[in-house]
């Protein structure tokens, strides 16, 4: 009978076709960060963030992985190659980093390594004498092609050369011949440049690049009109003199000691008019006296809506000048934008369809049970969603033009997130450099879900995270320790306390909670806040119970005496502005997904480090923090010296920034903290010390 050759059945026309696979020939699955719906991971330059992949494919072959980093102008940049987290996992990662602001994408690349195939089954075969010419002929030609592929200059590629000849020297020894193509020189330029078969690319992920302050900054919070505010007072003829209020002019005056404790931001309450319709008096009282200014979130009166300064404060003009003289001083403006209204606010009567209206035509205040704003309208975001969306992208671009650049939000889950969406990305098409910070304490879902939907930053829960399971679980949490991806979006800025929140523990804990407070969120994330007060050690509630500060700021002005508690000694100012300048100095600081914790003996002492590598060297802090501010703490701190990129068993010199005292340390070291004196160590490694 005659041979015949089958020839594989082609589909007819028009019928049906092979189907279509989903996975690659190199299969690459599970790839991270990938935010959902599509949305672009976050990253600013220069931050380093971790990109990780499962690959694997068929039987015993070698496979290999890299990162693509693409940049916003369409152009791939050079790859980074993925190491495998520990054997049989197939799980591949990679730290990367973008150089530049814009919208970037990244894909993992996995790929056959037939050269590290070949050294396996090598390094089997040769010591057994199985195949030994058959194999080392093989290898030979890998590296040939190696060399001819990898655009090697002449004296890389002569080291490949010489090593494919002597693995085709047949005189020599196999185990010699072997041993060349072993070298460490051979191996070390075959990992800049691998030979690499069966390329498979995964999706194109976004990326957007912001600006560094997006991560990274420190924040201060005051109010304008305290700042040379004159309290209310009875003249010698027992008439009233009633108080006045500080001036864009005279808050100027406070500018230049914040910017010495090393502040990046100051933030200003809402700045606008204020109603007078059910205006709050001290301390929340639902009536006001003659001359009580009002809560600065009732916005609007005769004298103007969201886009007017209030007069007390001065004139536009003035708030100019007060954005310049910030600037100077390297400081930018953050401002509130707060979408809600006074009953006295222009909307009102302008555009009644923004409100909801009750049965009896009544507009319904505001409430958050148990707490009522008499004094405010919320906005119904339902009845005309353009109309607000354009009246709200007026106002900040109003703000803008007058060199606002940052603005917080003030309760932005109390509305819907799509309206965000809308408006952060109509601002983000024009001026991508301004930054909005959500004021989020809400739920989680929520809270995650406005960062992936654009905001910059985040207020958190870490106010009320104070013991050591709850600092070393939320904070890593944060840093995307657990492998949540919310690290891939969610930038979390540490308030230390706000006008709304005294928590108990700086009732209680007197002077060394709120140093504890500071070098915890000072050190442990980029970006950190404080409202004024702070550094004061102001800690008297309104009762037993409340969070809310006696004779609160935002109902009442509130001046101090900032030259008399700086020259008592009592003022933190000094602690803060080491801290800040500690954040300045280490680029380790000005990371998130780079902390680190490290185990202690004690119940009340933390530990943690952040490292990065930098073009000058290793640079590292180290923080070690009892969180009792009342009693003395003795532990030993067990560090993992790998996470400060030193060897396992090595001892180092350390200095502590906070009382400069020099240490030699190693992995393991036994620390005693009196609060009274010293909550913390912070040391570093010298590398760009203040």
């Amino acid at each position: 009978m005659t041979a015949r050759t089958r020839t594989p059945a082609r589909p007819a026309e028009g019928g049906p076709r092979r189907p279509a696979t989903t996975v690659g020939r190199i299969p690459i699955v599970d790839v991270r960060p990938a935010v959902a719906d599509g949305r672009p991971a976050r990253a600013v330059p220069g931050e380093v963030f971790e990109v990780s992949a499962t690959v694997f494919r068929e039987g015993h072959d070698a496979v290999g992985a890299n990162v693509v980093l693409t940049g916003p102008d369409g152009l791939a940049g050079p790859w980074t190659p993925m190491r495998l987290v520990a054997p049989g996992t197939d799980r591949y990662v990679a730290a990367v980093g973008a150089d530049r602001e814009g919208d970037w994408t990244y894909r993992v690349e996995a790929w056959g390594d037939p050269l590290a195939t070949w050294r396996h089954t090598a390094e089997v075969k040769v010591p057994a004498r199985i195949d030994v010419e058959l194999v080392l002929a093989e290898g030979a030609s890998l590296l040939e092609r190696a060399r001819t592929e990898g655009g090697f200059d002449a004296p890389d590629s002569d080291v490949l050369a010489s090593a494919a000849a002597a693995l085709r020297d047949t005189a020599g020894e196999p185990e010699e011949r072997l041993a060349a193509a072993l070298d460490p020189r051979v191996t070390a330029l075959l990992a800049t440049a691998p030979l690499r078969e069966l390329v498979t690319r995964s999706p194109e992920l976004p990326l957007r690049v912001d600006r560094e302050r997006a991560l990274y900054g420190a924040w201060y919070e005051f109010f304008p009109r305290s700042e040379g505010a004159v309290p209310g007072r009875t003249d010698a003829d027992g008439a009233v003199v009633p108080p006045r209020s500080g001036t864009f002019l005279t808050a100027a005056e406070r500018l230049d000691a914040i910017a010495a404790m090393g502040f990046d931001v100051v933030y200003l309450p809402p700045i606008h008019p204020i109603g007078t319709t059910h205006r709050k008096g001290a301390g929340n009282a639902l009536t006001a006296g003659a001359y009580e200014p009002g809560s600065p979130w009732a916005i609007g009166s005769a004298a103007g809506g969201h886009d007017a300064v209030h007069p007390d404060l001065g004139t536009l003009d003035d708030f100019d000048r007060f954005v310049a003289r910030a600037g100077e001083l390297g400081l930018e403006i953050a401002l509130d934008f707060a979408l809600q209204c006074s009953p006295d606010h222009p909307w009102v009567t302008e555009h009644p369809e923004w409100f909801r209206h009750r049965a009896d035509g009544t507009i319904a205040y505001a409430e958050n049970p148990p707490k009522k704003y008499q004094d405010i309208y919320p906005l119904d975001f339902d009845t005309d969603p353009d109309g607000l969306h354009d009246e709200a992208l007026r106002v900040l671009r109003h703000w803008m033009a007058h060199g606002v650049r940052i603005f917080r939000v003030d309760n932005p889950h109390t509305k819907p997130v799509a309206f965000w969406e809308r408006l952060i990305e109509s601002v983000r098409r024009t001026d991508p450099d301004v930054l909005f910070l959500a004021e989020a304490f809400t739920r989680p879902a929520m809270l995650h879900t406005l960062a992936r939907v654009g905001f910059h930053q985040s207020y958190t829960y870490f106010t009320w995270r104070n013991s050591k399971e709850e600092v070393e679980g939320y904070l890593s949490e944060l840093a995307g320790l657990d492998g949540s991806v919310d690290a891939a979006y969610l930038r979390p800025n540490l308030f230390v306390n706000t006008p709304d929140i005294l928590n108990a523990y700086l009732q209680y804990g007197g002077r060394p909670a709120f140093e504890i407070r500071a070098v915890l969120a000072a050190l442990a994330g980029p970006a950190w806040g404080m409202y004024a007060g702070f550094e004061l050690c102001e800690n008297v509630s309104a009762g037993p119970g409340s969070e809310e500060y006696l004779n609160s700021e935002k109902y009442a002005y509130r001046p101090r005496d900032w030259k008399g508690e700086e020259a008592a000694g009592t003022s933190l100012a000094p602690l803060i502005a080491t801290l800040n300048g500690l954040r300045r100095a280490h680029p380790a600081l000005r990371q998130l997904r780079n902390l680190r914790f490290h185990r202690t003996d004690s119940d009340a002492v933390v530990c943690f480090s952040k490292h990065v590598a930098t073009p000058e060297g290793d640079d590292w802090v180290l923080v070690v923090l009892n969180l009792d501010p009342h009693g003395v703490r003795e532990t030993t701190v067990h560090l993992d010296l790998t996470d400060l990129g030193l060897d396992r068993n090595e001892t180092f010199a350390v200095r502590d920034a906070l009382t400069g005292e020099v240490y030699e340390w190693g992995r393991d070291n036994y620390v005693r903290l009196d609060p009274r004196h010293q909550v913390a160590h912070v040391l570093t490694n010298g590398n760009a010390a203040p």
